[in-house]
Formats: C-alpha cells, sequence, structure tokens
C-alpha cells in the first residue's frame, strides 16, 4: 500500500506541474507571409456604441463653428480618452450620429473614409466652396475588454488605430501562471452575430493568424489551466510540498 501511495504521489507531481512548452510564448519557427496580411489590413468598418472624433477645420472657423459638437472644443481632454464620450459622436442603435444641423446620418457598416465623404457631402449643401473645408474622422480609440487568468482583467480603451492581441494582453498584465496560452479567445459581436475564436499563445503562428488584430468592443477571454482548480501548485516545488503535507498528514491519522 504504502508503494502504491508513493507511486500515485509520483503520478500526481508528473501530471499536475506546468511545463516550460505551457508557459513559453510564441515556440517554433517563424511562418511565411499569405493571403492573412490583407485581412489583418482591411479597413474597419463601424458598429453600434463606437465613438468617433470629427473635426470640421477651414481658414474661418467662424464658417464651419456651427457643424460642431458644443464639446468639441480643441480642448485636450475633450480630444483624449473618457473626454470623446461627451464630445465624440456615438453611433446609436439605429447606426446613426447626429451632427448640428446636419441631422442624422447613417455611419454604419462604414469606414472612417466613407464617413469623412459623407460629411463633406452633406457640407457641401450649406457651403459655397466645401472642397476649403478640411474634415478628419477617426475612430476615438479601440475599447475591449480582458477578462480570465490575466494580471488585471477590466475594460481597456487604447488610443491607437490599430491594436494586436499581444498589445491587448501586455495592457491587461499579461498572463498569469495559471492562465492557459494555448486557450485565448476572441469573443466578437459584428453585424453578422457573435462569434468565438481561439489562439495559441504558444505558437509563432499567432502572429499569422487572422485575428491577430482585435475588433472594437472585442472580448477577449484566457481560459484557466487544470492545476488551479486541483490546487496542487504549478511548479514541481509547490507540488512536491503539497504531496509530503498530505503524506504528513495520512500518517498522522493512522499514528492516532
Amino acid at each position: 500500500m504504502k508503494k502504491i501511495f508513493l507511486y500515485l504521489i509520483f503520478i500526481a507531481i508528473c501530471t499536475s506541474c506546468i511545463s516550460t512548452k505551457q508557459t513559453t510564448y510564441f515556440q517554433g519557427e517563424p511562418v511565411s507571409k499569405s493571403d492573412i496580411y490583407k485581412l489583418n489590413n482591411e479597413p474597419y468598418r463601424l458598429q453600434v456604441n463606437d465613438i468617433l472624433y470629427i473635426d470640421i477645420k477651414a481658414e474661418n472657423p467662424d464658417i464651419v463653428a456651427l457643424f460642431k459638437s458644443s464639446g468639441a472644443d480643441g480642448s485636450s481632454t475633450a480630444t483624449q480618452g473618457d473626454g470623446l464620450y461627451f464630445s465624440g459622436y456615438t453611433i446609436d442603435r439605429h447606426g446613426n450620429i447626429r451632427m448640428p444641423y446636419i441631422g442624422d446620418l447613417n455611419v454604419l457598416g462604414y469606414t472612417e473614409k466613407e464617413v469623412r465623404e459623407k460629411i463633406e457631402l452633406e457640407l457641401g449643401k450649406f457651403l459655397k466652396n466645401p472642397e476649403l473645408v478640411f474634415v478628419t474622422v477617426k475612430l476615438a480609440g479601440i475599447r475591449f475588454v480582458v477578462t480570465g487568468e490575466v494580471g488585471s482583467p477590466g475594460t481597456l480603451n487604447l488610443m491607437q488605430n490599430q491594436v494586436s492581441i499581444i498589445d491587448a494582453i501586455a495592457n491587461a498584465g499579461e498572463i498569469s501562471e495559471y492562465g492557459n496560452k494555448k486557450e485565448v479567445m476572441v469573443i466578437r459581436k459584428s453585424l453578422d452575430g457573435v462569434k468565438k475564436y481561439q489562439l495559441d499563445f504558444t505558437k509563432i503562428s499567432v502572429f499569422e493568424s487572422e485575428n491577430f488584430y482585435i475588433q472594437p468592443n472585442d472580448i477577449i477571454y484566457v481560459a484557466p489551466l487544470k492545476q488551479k482548480s486541483w490546487g496542487i501548485g504549478t511548479t514541481g516545488l509547490e507540488t512536491f510540498s503539497t504531496a509530503v503535507t498530505l503524506l504528513s498528514f495520512i500518517l498522522l491519522i493512522k499514528n492516532l
């Protein structure tokens, strides 16, 4: 019985320890480029609840002042971070933004360039020389959620044009020692419905994934390793200490 018990402890130690293959990022040889590059560089199409930063400039500021939002005063607080929640243009559930004098403008499914062209076309109905007006349309950062086995789960908003899955995980405090790097899920709500993608951070091929760049409102979930539910440690030393404690407890009960 003693030999059987020691054998079982040995098996538990071997199966519970987290190997270096489970903890090392980007293993394997670099992969060659393919058509995935084109997919990663397709322009993003706007969705409901996206926030747009729209700026209209002209040589005479008074000409375009009527078409600006009251909060878009050009100050750093109004055009950065959470300030854009008040000064930017939020796409409502019908896919519209509402601009002074122009009114409701449908932008659902459009790219930033296409929205800029629509605004310029609308301004042409009010201005004699619309070609002298400079319009800027940008997505007000990329907001996403990271949850699961990461250092700092929560909602993040990065003021960048593109955010890779590596950027997202790094800004969330990295994957914890209990996080399964082979099961990083990206949950995405698009015009076609909710979709789920799985990425393997232990493979170098993650850089060639069509989901390497995340999209606004993505949810990133890092699943836990089985060792967390077992509660017997992530390293050999931790597992050995747990086994010794368990053995000591059993021997104590036997003596009593």
